[in-house]
């Protein structure tokens, strides 16, 4: 993910809605103690391969994928010229809509098993 493709900055922890002070914090959206649980969140990696758990990690770090509703979250593509609604178990992005599992998800489950 190039860091042309994440510009927003979030004022507020996505995950608990505390306010973010540090500026990593800001630019990834995630204050550290949330990160810490979004980076240890108990979800079966086995299903998807070490590129898919890197793109997954690396969206999440780079603030890309945000909460829409309860389980539905806007993600940003690779190259940051679109976005995708994903949720654990399904993603319109190219991989999701040909019925592959994509890091979009993953990214998703992991955020939601934080």
């Amino acid at each position: 993910m190039n860091a042309a493709a994440t510009t927003h900055q979030h004022t507020n922890c996505l995950r608990c809605g505390r306010t973010l002070r540090s500026a990593k914090s800001i630019a990834t959206g995630y204050g550290p103690k949330c990160a810490a649980k979004v980076r240890n969140a108990p979800v079966d990696l086995s299903d998807y391969k070490a590129h898919q758990v890197a793109s997954a990690r690396e969206l999440i770090e780079d603030g890309a994928i945000i909460p829409l509703r309860s389980v539905i979250f806007i993600a940003v593509s690779s190259d940051g010229t679109e976005t995708y609604k994903t949720a654990p178990t399904t993603c319109n992005c190219p991989a999701g809509l040909k019925g592959s599992r994509c890091y979009h998800q993953l990214a998703a489950r992991l955020l939601l098993a934080a």
